[in-house]
């Protein structure tokens, strides 16, 4: 079984982030095609996956088939691979999931609109309206419904599941904009924060050098250094050859090190095919499998 998955830019494209982890998250292998949105690119994208025109899209590569609609990719991928674990096993938790992630993918219009995905901002004074409360306090009242009926840490219970995948964007609203948050909500979007999953997106986020300043607020921002991630280990570009690195191939390409992708994290300098592959990994290094375990079998 292999997979396209057609992606818009990690910094604001919320309904890619759902696609992304629907597959990362799960285990599940295949190709991300990354189109910069606003661009002549995504138009072309655009004409081709017709009558799909959003991202993100999932080709199932091989059947001619293409799937769009973040909720119909998780009952896809669910029906696909029904032991990756996408809904829960017991009967009353995959009721109530089904149907939290169903009210937030047809829900939450002024949620969606002017406080939109951002991950590059942390804004100061961001006064939400009237209508844009009220859907922040219906995703606590769910949130908290959810955690306190099936356990937490997450919404179905032990494990995330495709429902985490549909809220984990607007985790990162409420940490955008600084909606004020109950106890079991600031204790799931630091749950989701934490996930080696949306941690690998949002490295890729924070390497990505595009902006789009139609995402931008005439609001005092800092950058996302302030959201509740974990910890990250000591990193930091290395300037230097390519011999200096402890490895000679990518250890996520595979293709040869080259000197001007050259970082030093927690202390070994590691070398990468390009610059991008390098700064994800600056980012957050424990959030790449391939990264730790090329440290753990060199130290």
């Amino acid at each position: 079984m292999a997979y396209t998955l057609y992606l818009g830019d990690a910094a604001y494209s919320s309904w890619s982030l759902r696609g992304w982890l629907l597959l990362d998250a799960f285990g599940i292998p295949f190709r991300p095609a990354w189109i910069p949105m606003y661009s002549d690119a995504f138009t072309d994208m655009q004409t081709r996956n017709a009558p799909a025109r959003t991202v993100p899209a999932l080709e199932i590569d091989g059947a001619d088939a293409l799937v769009w609609e973040s909720l119909a990719i998780a009952e896809t991928l669910a029906e696909r691979h029904p032991d990756a674990g996408h809904w829960p096993q017991d009967v009353a938790a995959r009721a109530g999931v089904r149907s939290l992630a169903a009210e937030m993918h047809a829900s939450f219009r002024a949620l969606r609109d002017r406080p939109s995905m951002n991950l590059r901002r942390i804004y100061n004074g961001f006064e939400p309206t009237e209508a844009e409360s009220a859907d922040a306090n219906r995703v606590q009242e769910l949130w908290s419904w959810a955690l306190n009926r099936f356990g937490g840490p997450y919404l179905g219970g032990e494990t995330f599941g495709a429902v985490d995948a549909m809220f984990a964007p607007v985790a990162t609203r409420f940490i955008t904009y600084g909606f004020a948050l109950n106890a079991p909500s600031k204790a799931y979007v630091k749950t989701i924060y934490a996930h080696p999953s949306f941690r690998r997106w949002h490295a890729m986020a924070d390497a990505d050098p595009r902006i789009l300043t139609r995402y931008d607020l005439d609001l005092p921002a800092t950058g996302p250094e302030n959201a509740p991630r974990p910890t990250p280990l000591p990193a930091s570009r290395h300037h230097g050859d390519a011999s200096d690195a402890i490895n000679t191939t990518c250890p996520y390409s595979r293709e040869p090190v080259q000197p001007d992708s050259l970082a030093k994290i927690n202390g070994r300098i590691i070398g990468f095919c390009n610059p991008f592959c390098r700064e994800k990994s600056v980012t957050d290094p424990a959030a790449w499998p391939a990264v730790m375990a090329l440290l753990d079998n060199t130290a």
